[in-house]
């Protein structure tokens, strides 16, 4: 697909030509459970994130590979692999490990993965360049399966906005079953807005790195 800056005459920035000049594309991972019972449940906002992404690239993530659905395009001037496991959420990292040995991707460097966090309210999301999987099971595996937590990752909040004291109580939290149970129509309506934005924060990382999408996205409003 061609940048609409090619056409322009506008030139790539500095870190996307050094993004430019890699051997590997970058790794886009959404985390999720395949399947239409699962389609739009808060556990699968890393899945709608990626179709959301290959929507606005007008690509299909249809093929088969490394044990996820895929499809490759091009963002900011960069190849991009777009991938959903098929391995179900707790086996995540099985798929990911694949796509990293396929594509000799550095998975500090080349890999972003996208999930569901319950401790950030629905229609929020955070960037973290690493740090420890916490209570998920698909970061957890993905950490297992690379043996490191150094990966990007990009959290899409699906809590529920429970009142501070509630919060502080440790109760009224939601589990397994919220997890895996379908989003009503007002929550689907917050979070096709929230996709919207982490589509711009992912072209924001491939052109001008996680660091400067961080200051950007991860401000409180």
């Amino acid at each position: 697909m061609t940048d609409e800056r090619e056409t322009s005459g506008e030139k790539p920035s500095l870190p996307e030509r050094q993004a430019n000049s890699r051997r590997s594309p970058f790794l886009i991972v959404g985390l999720g459970n395949p399947g239409l019972e699962y389609l739009w449940t808060p556990h699968n906002a890393g899945f709608m994130a990626i179709d959301r992404i290959a929507q606005q690239v007008g690509i299909v993530v249809q093929n088969r590979r490394c044990r996820a659905m895929t499809a490759t395009c091009q963002i900011a001037g960069r190849p991009v692999v777009l991938a959903k496991p098929e391995t179900f959420m707790n086996l995540s990292g099985s798929a990911v490990a694949a796509l990293v040995d396929e594509f000799e991707a550095d998975p500090a460097q080349d890999l972003l993965v996208i999930y569901d966090e319950l401790d950030l309210v629905l229609g929020s999301f955070k960037i973290r360049e690493r740090g420890s999987p916490a209570g998920h099971n698909g970061a957890r595996s993905v950490t297992g399966a690379l043996g490191t937590q150094e990966w990007l990752r990009l959290r899409i909040g699906v809590g529920p906005n429970l009142p501070p004291e509630a919060i502080a109580a440790g109760g009224g939290r939601p589990g397994r079953e919220y997890l895996l149970s379908p989003m009503s129509k007002r929550d689907l309506t917050v979070m096709d807005e929230v996709l919207d934005r982490v589509s711009t924060a992912v072209r924001r990382i491939l052109s001008d790195g996680p660091g400067p999408a961080m200051n950007e996205f991860n401000r409180k409003d």
